[in-house]
């Protein structure tokens, strides 16, 4: 009786460490997901605002669109294999990406005195009203927006690894 109730204590501390596993593993794939789901959404929508209404991107549209893109393509393949290490290439891509929609954001704005240098009269605009949605919210915060939240959702997966403590 001694060995089955042993047996039986060893099984549920193994069950309760697998379900803690699987919930970490729920929540990063979540989070996973949801950085996914902001980047595809963001790069289907630049697709569109530019081949089907026709509006050019300016220079600082096109360097955020080359960290976009690729985002939305490695965050959907490391959801597909539920591979959570991808947070190690994906976040610097963020990073940089919302670095770029920052600047553009407070060149648009005006708090750098800087004219956009790729939005003239003769190029594509940035600053006309056909850069926003709804009429108030301008495509570069937008981008802004979306870089913060994918990089701030791809900080929060959990690591998967166990450290080795060395006495």
């Amino acid at each position: 009786m001694n060995k089955q109730t042993d047996t039986t204590d060893e099984l549920m501390v193994i069950t309760s460490n697998d379900s803690g596993k699987s919930s970490a593993s729920q929540a990063g794939w979540t989070l996973l997901f949801g950085a996914w789901a902001i980047a595809l959404a963001a790069s289907l929508g630049a697709l569109f605002i530019g081949e089907v209404l026709g509006q050019e991107p300016c220079n600082l549209c096109w360097y955020q669109r080359i960290a976009m893109f690729p985002l939305a393509l490695m965050l959907g393949l490391a959801c597909l294999y539920n591979d959570f290490s991808i947070r190690r290439y994906a976040l610097p891509l963020a990073i940089a990406g919302g670095a770029v929609a920052l600047w553009h954001t407070l060149l648009y704005v005006g708090l750098i005195s800087e004219a956009i240098v790729p939005c003239s009269v003769t190029g594509p605009s940035c600053t006309d009203a056909n850069m926003t949605i709804f009429g108030a919210i301008p495509l570069p915060m937008i981008s802004l927006a979306s870089f913060i939240v994918i990089a701030l959702l791809l900080s929060r997966i959990p690591t998967m690894t166990k450290r080795v403590n060395k006495q």
